[in-house]
């Protein structure tokens, strides 16, 4: 009777480990389990760690709830201003309900993908280039709200939305390049003009400084040709006052003016030449000499002697 007894309970602690062995089930820390009883959802959602289950009865899925890296393949669209461009993404998402993630869509990660794939064509569409490349925060933030508002029924919460890259045509690069370079030589050529505008106005401060102190602009010229002497070159400089140039031209309008007004006597002269022609053949009227003015001809030796003793150092 004994052993009975023994054999009876060694049979029933048999089943029991077998039962138990079949109904154990653990749920790892990253996930959550669902239990399906005969097809229906049953119970909360199981939590992390050991749980137990009826045999046969119950299907435990196991529901991943860590954020998963999504890659959106490129796709090619035509912009607002009609470019044609190619542009990947890639999508961050969690499971936050793991029960709607497994009931309400077949394959949530194929849903969120192909949910990717046609908002970023509708963005490609209602966007123009420009955007594309320098305004991509504003354009991942609603990339992102148009994954988003379908995805919260599925269970699944969209972290963030990124565009990865812009592929444009080889024509649209050339051309970016060429806008780019002549915006960079427009650019150039106003602070140059600018620059200029700038230095003929202190040029015209400092000529009207030079023009109440005569002496100032001397001081300047033997500054220039200090500066030119410490260079080491074959560069011969011979600076001319501007006041030697005023005083040839005074010396030119002098003689202009010598020419072109009669003499008082030039009459009686004219008559006495027939007279004294006999008894003076040799000498010449002295209205066809061409009288040189004394103070052009010192000028002009004045030249010569400056520029043979700055060729003959």
């Amino acid at each position: 009777m004994l052993e009975e007894l023994l054999g009876a309970a060694a049979g029933v602690g048999a089943a029991g480990l077998v039962y138990v062995a079949a109904a154990a089930r653990v749920v790892k820390q990253y996930e959550r389990g669902v239990v399906l009883r005969l097809g229906r959802l049953a119970g909360e959602v199981r939590p992390p760690g050991f749980t137990l289950i009826v045999p046969i009865v119950d299907r435990l899925h196991k529901v991943n709830m860590q954020i998963v890296t999504l890659p959106v393949p490129a796709q090619e669209g035509i912009t607002r201003d009609n470019v044609t461009v190619r542009v990947d993404a890639v999508v961050y998402f969690k499971v936050v309900d793991p029960a709607s993630a497994l009931i309400k869509v077949e394959d949530y990660k194929y849903a969120v993908s192909q949910m990717a794939q046609t908002s970023l064509r509708s963005i490609i569409g209602k966007s123009d280039l420009d955007d594309l490349l320098s305004n991509r925060e504003k354009l991942n933030q609603g990339l992102e709200l148009m994954i988003d508002s379908p995805a919260i029924g599925w269970g699944v919460q969209v972290d963030r939305v990124e565009i990865k890259d812009v592929s444009l045509p080889d024509t649209m690069k050339r051309s970016m390049a060429r806008q780019a370079e002549a915006d960079r030589e427009r650019r150039a050529r106003i602070i140059n003009a600018d620059a200029e505008l700038q230095a003929s106005k202190k040029l015209a401060e400092a000529a009207h400084q030079m023009a109440d102190a005569p002496s100032a602009l001397q001081l300047r010229l033997l500054q220039t040709v200090m500066a030119v002497a410490a260079e080491k070159n074959s560069t011969l400089v011979l600076p001319i006052p501007v006041e030697l140039l005023r005083f040839l031209e005074r010396g030119e309008d002098d003689e202009r003016h010598v020419k072109r007004t009669p003499e008082p006597n030039a009459g009686k002269a004219l008559e006495g030449s027939a007279a004294d022609k006999d008894a003076h053949p040799a000498v010449e009227p002295t209205a066809q000499r061409d009288v040189e003015p004394t103070a052009q001809r010192d000028v002009e030796r004045t030249i010569e002697d400056i520029i043979e003793d700055a060729t003959g150092k």
